[in-house]
């Protein structure tokens, strides 16, 4: 085999020391980020918040963790930068620090803000990464990716039971040896990176592209649909990411650690329905996915309100899983949309997420202050039967040449 084939290969085959490597920072930076709702019971006695405060600390992170992602994701789309995710977990690491000494709320709204805009900086570049050791398998490198991420969500809120709520917001700082960790994986996956831009034939894999057929109107109307169902979907997630807990003890009066336990239950859930989307995406196509994976938890979510607490931890597991599988098929599905734009609409669909999951929170938070978190999980529970709307989304084809499986 001679040193072109061999490249060549290489390219077109699924690097998974990579993608393992970046669903394992995304399973750290994600860790990182749970914290901040799991220790809300925690900040909002000692510093006497409101629920509307709570929500405002949640947008002020989600803000600032979306609205620089299609900036990163446009101008890494131009100018790959390998190592720009482990300087972006350099910004996550001051802000852990920062918010183990907070005394106040506007220095805690500060340090939000930093871990949100190392998470802006790390999701865009990170996706490009996964989708250039994809192979091709484009669902199923995203799913590995979000994988990580969701199974770093689901066991900060466990760590957080075990360690911040009995020992303090000080006991943040332990923390940051996990940026640390993710700062040394980052710089080994950037150096990988910047070994593949210098090997990758660009005037190649541009002429091996198959292009979809629709118009540029359509494909705009196409994006805005995507983007209504993230919409729906993060909006609930929101109700029971940063409220599930307050939820679990007003009506049932559990404690906090057994709150964090049914946030942990939901959150891994969460966690094993991600691998599913991507994957049955790549063999059945994305728009299936999208349909089962949002509508389909609809049923589970009408039910919620009404069921005991036995039955809630049950409902939780399907609602976790269905939900989980819509973002990597709508992700990968939007990216076919626009060829060649990976970090735009990664930035783009990441950023948009996380800005309805910080939205969401604060209105959430304003309307439980007025009404009740009862009611409030009543009303979200409508907001799954949005997916009706995937019967508009138009049918791609999901093939592409070898030469377009970087």
């Amino acid at each position: 085999m001679d040193q072109k084939t061999k490249n060549l290969a290489q390219q077109t085959a699924t690097v998974f020391p990579i993608l393992f490597a970046l669903s394992f920072s995304h399973l750290l930076n994600d860790t990182i980020q749970s914290l901040i709702p799991a220790i809300y019971p925690l900040v909002k006695t000692s510093h006497h918040l409101s629920f509307s405060q709570i929500g405002l600390i949640t947008l002020t992170f989600q803000m600032a963790a979306s609205l620089f992602q299609p900036f990163v994701g446009l101008y890494t789309d131009k100018k790959p930068q390998p190592f720009s995710l482990a300087i972006g977990m350099g910004f996550t690491l001051i802000g852990l620090v920062t918010l183990s000494i907070s005394n106040s709320y506007y220095l805690i709204l500060f340090s939000v803000a930093l871990v949100g805009t190392g998470s802006s900086i790390f999701h865009p570049e990170a996706s490009r990464m996964a989708h250039a050791a994809s192979g091709g398998r484009r669902g199923l490198a995203q799913s590995v990716f979000q994988l990580g991420g969701n199974f770093g969500s689901s066991i900060g809120p466990l760590l957080a039971a075990w360690i911040i709520v009995p020992k303090g917001q000080f006991s943040v700082i332990w923390f940051s040896v996990i940026a640390l960790l993710a700062i040394m994986v980052l710089s080994y996956v950037g150096r990988w990176y910047r070994n593949y831009i210098l090997q990758k034939d660009t005037k190649r894999t541009a002429a091996g592209t198959e292009k979809h057929q629709l118009s540029k109107a359509r494909v705009i109307t196409t994006i805005v649909i995507l983007l209504v169902l993230i919409f729906s979907k993060y909006f609930y997630m929101a109700s029971l990411t940063s409220y599930f807990t307050f939820y679990l003890i007003d009506k049932f009066h559990v404690s906090v650690q057994t709150s964090q336990i049914y946030l942990f239950v939901f959150l891994f859930s969460v966690a094993a329905g991600t691998l599913l989307g991507g994957p049955i995406g790549d063999k059945i196509g994305r728009k299936y996915v999208i349909w089962v994976s949002i509508l389909g938890a609809a049923p589970f979510a009408l039910l919620l309100p009404h069921a005991n607490l036995f039955w809630t931890g049950v409902l939780i597991v399907p609602i976790g899983m269905i939900l989980a599988s819509a973002f990597s098929a709508i992700l990968v599905y939007a990216q076919e949309l626009i060829p060649g734009k990976v970090g735009l609409v990664a930035g783009l669909f990441f950023g948009f997420a996380f800005g309805m999951g910080g939205l969401g929170s604060a209105l959430i938070g304003n309307l439980a202050d007025k009404t009740s978190i009862n009611y409030v999980f009543k009303v979200c529970a409508y907001l799954p039967l949005i997916g009706l709307i995937t019967a508009f989304l138009p049918n791609i084809s999901t093939t592409r040449k070898i030469s377009d499986k970087v």
